[in-house]
């Protein structure tokens, strides 16, 4: 973007800071409008024939302009997958600790893989896993979706 005596066109279709048409002016009468009124004379369509150029406080547009950029960014967020792992004997204040964790990770807009981790014998009794697996899902219900149901990998 060009900006004041950066501007090489002979002419220019000025607009000013309402988004009125001045029409076509020679480049020095456009930068005498500009400085009269405390603003930057920016090329905002170079290829159009005379270029157009538009009155504005170039310093303040450029702040919004990276302004958006970065809030644009800030909600681009990835969500990313969380995950809690319980063991098939887990102790009920256990349980609703973790529970408080799953449910800060779903408000705050995550997804939250709940895996039970079984050892050595335990494996004979995946029911239990399945059991505390489905009550997640259970009281999970209010404020979140299954996606998956669960599956012994």
């Amino acid at each position: 973007m060009r900006i004041n005596d950066q501007i090489r066109s002979s002419e220019v279709r000025l607009i000013d800071d309402q988004n009125n048409q001045l029409g076509v002016l020679s480049l020095d009468a456009a930068l005498r409008i500009a400085n009269e009124k405390g603003l930057d004379l920016v090329e905002v369509a170079p290829q159009a024939s005379p270029p157009v150029c538009r009155l504005i406080d170039y310093g303040r547009y450029k702040f919004e302009t990276v302004k958006k950029e970065k809030d644009q960014r800030r909600k681009q967020n990835v969500t990313k997958l969380k995950e809690m792992k319980l063991r098939p004997k887990v102790a009920e204040h256990d349980f609703q600790t973790k529970f408080k964790g799953l449910r800060q990770f779903l408000e705050a807009g995550e997804k939250v893989k709940v895996t039970i981790m079984f050892r050595g014998r335990e494996m004979v009794h995946q029911d239990i896993g399945r059991r505390i697996l489905d009550r997640v899902a259970d009281d999970a219900k209010p404020f979140a979706v299954v996606e998956r149901q669960p599956l012994l990998e």
